[in-house]
């Protein structure tokens, strides 16, 4: 998702241009990787220093719902990031140590869904956890 795409996505469901989402916005196009509500306070401190949680979970929350951005929870705290644009079904492999993720193409489902012949499967998340290259320790 670029920046382009997530302001026609708000304008089509009638949020306005505010100076709080264009910097959440701006701060999420240039960070490649899961963020903490608490990453985007601190970034936005300096031109906002009394910007509340409220208002960016609130934000964030709205972005999630509208598929601009994608939430995962780490360690019990919510994380966001911006929707991929693969445009097709994947998964992700988030390192637990910066954030970053890598594409899983290939989707466990198939295998599991043959195990549950009788259910219906509304939908699902898969997720692996683990460090990426750059942060094991060598």
């Amino acid at each position: 998702m670029n920046l382009d795409e997530a302001w026609r996505i708000l304008q089509e469901n009638q949020f306005k241009r505010t100076k709080n989402r264009e910097a959440i916005l701006q701060f999420f196009s240039i960070n490649d990787r899961y963020l903490t509500a608490l990453e985007v306070k601190n970034f936005m401190e300096d031109d906002n220093p009394g910007i509340s949680f409220d208002t960016i979970y609130r934000n964030l929350s709205t972005f999630e719902e509208l598929g601009i951005l994608e939430e995962t929870d780490l360690n019990g705290e919510r994380h966001f990031r911006m929707q991929c644009n693969l445009g097709k079904h994947h998964h992700h492999f988030i390192c637990t140590a910066c954030g970053k993720t890598r594409s899983i193409l290939h989707c466990p489902m198939e295998m599991i869904a043959v195990n549950l012949p009788d259910y219906e499967i509304e939908g699902h998340k898969f997720e692996i956890y683990g460090k990426c290259p750059a942060c094991i320790p060598i």
